[in-house]
């Protein structure tokens, strides 16, 4: 028998993605540490790669960045944020009372950095801007999409079967 309308608003209210999260992830906070930067990884390549176009295309606010007529490639601040996550894991987490939250962030901070860095890794490799260039798009959308994906399905793949059942439970 089909749900009705209310039914279905009554069962969405009933949605417990906050509890699924909580019983996959509360036993292994590294588990939860390498999915929140997972998903981080590849929300920040999805950002990067938006901003470019719109800067390609001069649509919106977004311009290229200079200092002194240098262009600053966005793997400057993605080794930046690197280095600054790579400093707040060695000096902060565990001493601050808010440790978990600590944790939650920088894992989520690592992930955007390592995209923002590995989304110019043909500039790496050539030591020159070949990034729109076919042999520096294909690998690093390559790299950086399969990783991404790859390492959200290990990590978070027990989670994304609870909200599976979650969403079945919803639609019944």
């Amino acid at each position: 028998m089909a749900m009705s309308v209310d039914q279905r608003l009554q069962s969405a209210r009933r949605l417990r993605l906050a509890h699924v999260y909580t019983e996959y992830f509360a036993e292994d906070p590294r588990r939860e540490r390498l999915f929140l930067a997972s998903l981080g990884f590849f929300a920040g390549f999805g950002a990067a790669r938006t901003i470019t176009h719109a800067i390609l295309h001069q649509v919106g606010p977004f311009r290229n960045l200079s200092i002194a007529g240098r262009h600053l490639h966005h793997m400057v601040f993605g080794i930046g944020g690197l280095l600054g996550v790579g400093y707040l894991w060695l000096v902060l987490l565990g001493v601050s009372p808010k440790g978990k939250r600590m944790s939650q962030a920088t894992a989520v901070g690592y992930g955007v950095a390592s995209a923002m860095t590995l989304d110019e890794f043909a500039l790496w490799l050539n030591l020159e801007d070949v990034y729109w260039a076919k042999q520096g798009r294909q690998s690093v959308d390559a790299v950086a999409l399969f990783g991404g994906l790859l390492s959200i399905g290990i990590w978070g793949g027990p989670f994304m079967v609870g909200v599976a059942r979650e969403l079945r439970r919803l639609v019944r």
